[in-house]
């Protein structure tokens, strides 16, 4: 595999490489992209394919990160999200339980065969249901999870809506479910459909797909599903492998994994740089998802995804920020209208207000072991974004914006209309009035 510090520089560089669902910085990157350009890679599903596939090491299979040039450690990434499409025909999901015996504290990062006691086995498909992922070594059944109350799904040619199945027309997409699920050559999971769940037929869904893991590189090998604060806290005194400490976590973790349904296409997320090159990955689409992702999971595909690549000097915060599409911003965090702004010059010239400062929209990214921490996370990043204190953040997220919830348990948006000339003085403004129109 080509290093891509060192290889020549290209305007475009496809992906169809995977992780073994491990972020390790120490491993050749692909690239590197030049600054400005693009990366377009065919993404595998995460979540229920990886956790069913022993083999795989942290929950998700992540595209291998890609080297941007001219990324120093301390820098950001603002990427560009051009275009994301569906390929899968046909998903499978649901709320899940971890049985007993079936990994070494983490159903997510190290799964295991409780007969033959083998950490990581290798596995492979007999037949379907919730058995039918067996052991190479003895023969024997391993489930890290199983889905307690799930739905098999099935989308229309133009990815606008899905369908879930009934129990007959979910084994049938089971028998082929590499095929219906659409799984890319180099993707090494198990496909969810071989469950075929079928516990809520006849029910409707609109189809909004969105990246749950788009991000940089953490500066330490971690598991790509607990890049983030809240699933990264399992790693803390875990018993496996990739135990690390809080202090670890704090430092290394980028906070990739977001499951942040506003992270769609035509939407602009800065990513920090923890490594040189700042190693850009993807993967985890889903196909639609309510705020806080409250089952757990949801509608994991593949897909296809073109990303555009900017590099941002002397970024302050060690997290990422996100410019919304102006339609997936709170409705008190979007920009004032032209009839809005007359008002408020009205307003001003009869109070002696001699300039109303110029604002806009912003969403600073918080993660914690729980909802409450990732808030007070996502404040203080917002606080140090912008040279503000922490209550003056309170204040304009009140009333100039909201505090929305990525994933239960601890992922949220501090999301409000900052002072534009403070995105200035971090390099960001310029994504502001892009984003806007400002």
């Amino acid at each position: 595999m080509p290093d891509g510090s060192k290889s020549p520089s290209r305007r475009s560089v496809v992906v169809s490489e995977f992780t073994n669902s491990v972020l390790d910085p120490n491993e050749p990157m692909l690239g590197p992209v030049e600054n400005g350009g693009t990366i377009i890679a065919n993404t595998a599903p995460g979540c229920w394919g990886p956790m069913i596939t022993p083999r795989l090491r942290g929950g998700h299979e992540v595209t291998r990160p890609v080297f941007v040039q001219g990324a120093d450690v301390g820098d950001a990434v603002a990427i560009r999200i051009r275009e994301i499409t569906v390929t899968s025909v046909a998903t499978a999901s649901g709320h899940d339980s971890s049985p007993e015996g079936f990994c070494l504290g983490d159903p997510y990062v190290a799964a295991r065969c409780p007969v033959c006691d083998t950490v990581w086995p290798e596995t492979h498909v007999e037949g379907i249901g919730q058995d039918a992922v067996k052991c190479n070594a003895c023969g024997n059944a391993v489930k890290p999870f199983e889905i307690v109350h799930g739905y098999t799904v099935t989308f229309d040619e133009t990815r606008a809506v899905g369908l879930t199945l009934p129990k007959a027309a979910a084994e049938t997409i089971a028998k082929d479910a590499d095929h219906y699920a659409a799984l890319p050559d180099q993707s090494r999971q198990h496909s969810i459909l071989t469950f075929a769940p079928s516990d809520m037929p006849g029910t409707l869904v609109r189809m909004r797909p969105f990246m749950g893991q788009l991000g940089t590189c953490p500066s330490m090998a971690m598991p790509d599903s607990h890049n983030a604060g809240d699933f990264g806290a399992f790693l803390v005194g875990a018993p496996h492998d990739y135990a690390i400490t809080a202090e670890q976590l704090a430092e290394h973790k980028t906070d990739g994994h977001m499951d942040i349904d506003a992270v769609r296409a035509g939407a602009i997320i800065v990513c920090p740089v923890k490594v040189p090159g700042a190693g850009v990955y993807m993967g985890d689409m889903h196909a639609g998802q309510g705020d806080g992702e409250i089952a757990g999971h949801t509608m994991d595909v593949a897909g296809s995804v073109t990303l555009q690549v900017e590099v941002v000097k002397d970024y302050p915060i060690d997290g990422p920020v996100l410019f919304p599409l102006v339609e997936d911003l709170p409705p008190l965090a979007r920009p004032f209208t032209e009839a809005e702004m007359a008002k408020g010059r009205r307003l001003a010239a009869k109070w002696g207000v001699t300039e109303i400062e110029a604002l806009a929209p912003v969403s600073v990214i918080g993660t914690a072991a729980n909802l409450n921490a990732a808030i007070d996370n996502g404040l203080a990043r917002a606080a140090t974004l912008l040279g503000m204190s922490v209550a003056e953040v309170r204040n304009r997220a009140t009333v100039n914006g909201a505090i929305e919830i990525g994933r239960a348990p601890g992922v949220i948006q501090v999301t409000f209309l900052a002072p534009l000339a403070r995105l200035d003085a971090v390099g960001l403004g310029d994504f502001a009035r892009e984003q806007y129109g400002l």
